[in-house]
């Protein structure tokens, strides 16, 4: 069975298609939202949710403050029990039935200037890094400059390669899965330049809001 963690729709049921997804399991949810929560970036924020099978990130996320969800899901099948877990939730969420890099690649323009609050990038195991290197690449335009990239995968598949409007900020692991998380670096000023030659590592706006 798989349920709302927490939030205004917790313990809500979500239906799961009969096979041809895989859905986050409860104990990692739990454990993800957990560190989002901590980041606070899931009041008011707006979530795309990428091959978003069930719509369960997508809608956790509502659930805990989130405004609204974008839920993009390829397989038709698992595209419309995601739609009946929007209507059964009474979350506000849309569902697009589409490869995520068709959905994406639907805007061009300058990165960083997107209204894309918070990202979720759950892909089937078996995907080809070709292809998660091109989903990661085309998210410039959607996303602003506080935005946050979650990726989650298998411990056994590489780690993605970013594009160079994202950093990685931290990453956890549970059991068989690990959830990277990755956002914009910080506008750089010769302070900044200074640190980080030291430092080796670009600072993001999450990285400075956990210091503070």
């Amino acid at each position: 069975m798989t349920r709302i963690v927490a939030g205004s729709a917790k313990g809500r049921t979500l239906a799961v298609p009969k096979s041809g997804t895989r859905p986050t399991s409860e104990r990692v949810r739990e454990a993800l939202f957990s560190r989002l929560d901590h980041m606070n970036v899931l009041d008011g924020a707006t979530v795309l949710d990428l091959y978003a099978g069930t719509g369960a990130l997508g809608l956790e996320a509502l659930s805990r403050g989130g405004a609204h969800a974008t839920l993009v899901e390829k397989a038709s099948a698992a595209a419309r029990v995601a739609s009946a877990n929007v209507r059964s939730t009474g979350l506000p969420a849309r569902v697009v039935t589409a490869d995520a890099r068709t959905y994406l690649s639907a805007r061009s323009g300058q990165a960083l200037a997107g209204d894309i609050d918070l990202v979720f990038i759950d892909p089937p195991y078996d995907i080809a890094e070709d292809d998660m290197t091109t989903v990661l690449s085309s998210l410039g335009p959607w996303i602003g400059p506080d935005a946050l990239v979650v990726v989650e995968r298998s411990t056994r598949a590489p780690v993605p390669t970013w594009p160079g409007f994202l950093v990685l900020e931290d990453q956890r692991t549970w059991g068989e899965t690990v959830a990277y998380f990755a956002g914009p670096p910080l506008p750089k000023d010769d302070s900044d330049e200074e640190s980080q030659a030291h430092e080796g590592t670009p600072a993001s706006s999450h990285a400075e809001e956990e210091e503070r």
